[in-house]
C-alpha cells in the first residue's frame, strides 16, 4: 500500500521519532537550520559553448510559517548571493497551505535576490496563484506561471519555461514549451514532471517539492518520497537532465533527519554524449 508523506511523517513523530527526544530533538533543534551550499555539475544536451558554465542559482520550498522563520530565509538568502550565480529560480512553496499571513513575509524575506540576468519563480502546489505571485512580482521577481522567457547570455538565447503545479496534463506541458528551441531549461515544482520534458526533448529540469523525503531513515531511505522519479540530486531520463533540491524549509512536522537544507547552484556543462566519437 502507497504511504504519503504527510502519513508518514505523522507516524514518525507518533512512534518516537519526535521534537523531543533523540534523533528527533537532533532534526528539530539542529538538522532542520543547518543550511547548506550544494554546488552541482549538471550534464545539458546540445549546450552551446556561450552556456556553458553559466550558474543557475536555485532556491525552493522555503515555507515561510511559524517554524520557518525570517532568519532561516534570510540565512538562505545570504548564502545563495554569496555564491554570486549568474541567474536564480525559485522553485515554489514559499508558504505552507497558502498561510495569507506569511505571503507577504515571504516575499520580503525573498527581496534581497538579485542576479545579472534576473530572479524567475514559480510556484508550488501551497502557494495561491494570486495573491503569492503579485507579492513575488512587486520584489521584481518575473512570475512564470505556465509561461516562458527569452534571455541573451553570451549571445546564446535560453528559455526559461515555468510550469504551474497543477499543470499536468502532457498537451498542457507541450503548450508552454510550443516554439522553444535551443536551450530550454524547465521549471517544474514537480520532478514527475520529467517524464513530459523527457517526451518533449527538454535538456534540463530543475524541481524541488519532495524535500529530499525530509526524513531519511539509514536501511530504509526516504520513504516518503518514493513515488517521485528522482527524490533529490541529478537525475537523468533519454537526453533530459533533471536536478531536485532538498529546499530551505519543512512541512507537516518541523523536523530533517539525515536530509539537511540546501540551496544550489547549478552548473551548466556540455553532454559527454554529444562527443564526436
Amino acid at each position: 500500500m502507497a504511504i504519503s508523506r504527510r502519513t508518514l511523517l505523522k507516524t514518525l513523530v507518533a512512534t518516537g521519532i519526535g521534537a523531543t527526544t533523540g534523533a528527533g530533538a537532533y532534526g528539530a533543534l539542529y538538522e532542520r537550520d543547518a543550511i547548506g551550499l550544494t554546488s552541482v555539475e549538471v550534464p545539458v544536451a546540445d549546450l552551446p559553448p556561450g552556456l556553458a558554465g553559466l550558474r543557475i542559482g536555485l532556491m525552493t520550498d522555503v515555507h515561510r510559517s511559524r517554524w520557518v522563520s525570517a532568519e532561516d530565509v534570510a540565512a538562505a538568502v545570504t548564502l545563495l548571493l554569496a555564491a554570486a550565480p549568474d541567474l536564480i529560480v525559485l522553485g515554489g512553496d514559499y508558504v505552507t497551505w497558502g498561510d495569507p499571513a506569511f505571503v507577504g513575509p515571504a516575499a520580503e524575506a525573498l527581496s534581497a535576490l538579485a542576479a545579472p540576468h534576473g530572479v524567475f519563480g514559480i510556484l508550488g502546489n501551497h502557494d495561491s496563484d494570486r495573491e503569492m505571485a503579485d507579492a513575488l512580482s512587486d520584489k521584481r521577481v518575473q512570475m512564470l506561471k505556465d509561461a516562458r522567457t527569452r534571455l541573451t547570455i553570451n549571445g546564446e538565447p535560453l528559455h526559461l519555461a515555468g510550469l504551474r503545479y497543477w499543470t499536468r496534463r502532457p498537451a498542457d506541458v507541450a503548450s508552454v514549451l510550443r516554439g522553444a528551441t535551443g536551450t530550454v531549461v524547465l521549471l517544474a515544482h514537480d520532478p514527475r514532471r520529467l517524464r513530459d520534458a523527457a517526451a518533449l526533448h527538454v535538456p534540463l529540469v530543475l524541481s524541488g517539492h519532495t524535500h529530499g523525503g525530509q526524513v531519511v531513515l539509514p536501511g530504509i531511505g526516504p520513504l516518503a518520497a518514493r513515488r517521485f522519479p528522482i527524490v533529490s540530486g541529478i537525475g537523468r531520463q533519454g537526453r533530459t537532465s533533471i536536478f531536485v533540491s532538498r529546499g530551505v524549509g519543512t512541512v507537516y512536522v518541523p523536523i530533517r533527519i539525515n536530509c539537511p537544507p540546501e540551496v544550489a547552484i547549478v552548473t551548466l556543462t556540455p553532454d559527454p554524449a554529444d562527443r564526436p566519437a
